[in-house]
């Protein structure tokens, strides 16, 4: 990143107070404690918390510059910018570096998966493409601003995750990072104590094509019966990846084995086996939307699978450990109700042993959550889980949903994860497959450390 003090003043229309216009900044940073020398300092205003507290301790850390909504003059000899809102003007300033690069553009997003498909998608194009992505999941209206200052001159691609939990923060998100391309993996409910209906969500998250324009693509998943439904109705291009034989790209003869996931890639211009190293049908699902985006972008689909074939899933979200003969499934990183059922898809494609699910609360799904709950207990139980352990309040109804489908079913629940771990640590054998899960506030990882 490379950006002069005035080029910043002028993106957020902010007013400088002191310091030196041609001031050269070199990164960009919301932390206090990640400053680096030529940092811009954006200290943001939060509920406990207001960061412009720490402004003087960036200066001393060597931050070149400040942004301020606090200060209307300043004698110093670093730059203070002086801004109605900072978090505005950090997206401002985004959305003009952003800007600066002529490259493809692709946004994710999705209530499920947006993460993973983020990654293949990202790991497709790298077979012909320098490509910058989003780290983790700086996926927000804070998140992604600061993915954009990641840019340089190198990268040919960037691919971008895009996360809205409300109305309009899509929209915002779409200016800062202007996608020229974007796919939507699915509209599940996360998220629905806010935005009320399903409905609500797909008109939210179609805001990702704001900026499109001509030559602009959005790839959607058939699968999906709401992004289905959406065929034939988009102003724009639009390309379906699935399992349905009406889809542009879509799979086939899909079997797994021993973690590997293989199918048969069918496209009007003939047919491919791909192999990924990961199991369950979102995955092929996820494979299918990156290698419809490689090939749109001009990648080479044999070079994009070569890749593929290499893909290795992030921290907590399904990573399979084997210890001591007991596969354990981490996928603790968050849960809603469409995540919840690839998981338990996952784990009951394991037959040596007993499958056991760890399922602790979906939180954010207000006046859908005993329902969203009950919901995921008849899956469980359908599924074929041989145990079901459920942990947390909300929880009660995932063991009520099951015990309604299978009232034989083998079922305990917990308020606290030591105790899960305690029955776990008893009675799981070798052969078993154990699978743990729940929206991050559950910590669910402690569970997954205890029993690595």
């Amino acid at each position: 990143m490379k950006i002069t003090v005035g080029e910043a003043v002028r993106a957020c229309g902010g007013t400088l107070l002191c310091g030196n216009p041609e001031t050269i900044l070199t990164s960009v940073s919301t932390d206090s404690r990640k400053i680096t020398p030529g940092s811009l300092f954006v200290p943001i205003k939060g509920e406990n918390t207001d960061a412009h507290d720490f402004i003087t301790a960036t200066f001393a850390a060597g931050a070149a510059a400040t942004l301020t909504q606090e200060h209307s003059q300043m004698d110093d000899a670093h730059a203070w910018i002086a801004v109605p809102d900072t978090l505005a003007a950090l997206q401002q300033i985004a959305a003009a570096y952003r800007k600066k690069f002529q490259i493809p553009f692709v946004g994710i997003t999705g209530s499920v998966g947006k993460t993973t498909t983020k990654e293949m998608v990202a790991l497709a194009l790298s077979a012909e493409r320098n490509v910058m992505k989003t780290e983790g999941n700086q996926n927000s209206q804070v998140g992604l601003p600061l993915t954009m200052f990641r840019l340089c001159t190198e990268h040919q691609a960037a691919v971008v995750e895009m996360g809205m939990s409300n109305f309009g923060e899509m929209s915002r998100l779409a200016e800062i990072a202007a996608p020229d391309y974007a796919v939507m993996t699915n509209i599940g409910i996360s998220h629905i104590q806010q935005l009320k209906t399903q409905q609500n969500i797909l008109s939210e998250k179609l805001h990702i094509t704001d900026q499109f324009h001509e030559g602009s693509v959005l790839f959607l998943n058939g699968d999906d019966e709401l992004l289905a439904g959406l065929r034939g109705k988009t102003k724009f291009e639009t390309v379906f990846y699935g399992t349905q034989p009406w889809c542009d790209y879509y799979a086939e003869d899909i079997q797994s084995e021993s973690g590997t996931t293989t199918f048969t890639l069918r496209t009007k211009e003939g047919s491919r086996q791909i192999t990924i190293p990961v199991l369950g049908m979102h995955n092929v699902l996820n494979a299918l939307a990156s290698l419809a985006v490689a090939k749109t972008l001009g990648v080479s689909v044999d070079h994009a699978a070569e890749k593929l074939a290499n893909y290795r899933p992030l921290a907590m979200r399904q990573q399979i450990h084997t210890v001591n003969e007991i596969t354990v499934i981490d996928d603790s990183y968050n849960a809603s109700p469409d995540s919840m059922r690839s998981s338990l898809e996952l784990l009951c494609s394991f037959h040596s042993g007993k499958r056991v699910a760890v399922l602790a609360d979906m939180l954010e799904l207000g006046e859908y959550s005993q329902k969203a709950h009950f919901n995921v207990g008849v899956y469980a139980a359908k599924s074929g889980v041989d145990r079901l352990i459920a942990i947390g309040p909300e929880s009660r109804e995932i063991i009520n949903g099951a015990k309604s489908v299978n009232p034989n079913l083998d079922c305990s629940y917990f308020e606290q994860n030591g105790q899960a771990i305690e029955l776990l640590q008893a009675t799981l054998t070798g052969g078993d497959a154990v699978l743990v899960k729940g929206s991050r506030g559950m910590h669910t990882d402690e569970i997954v450390k205890a029993l690595l």
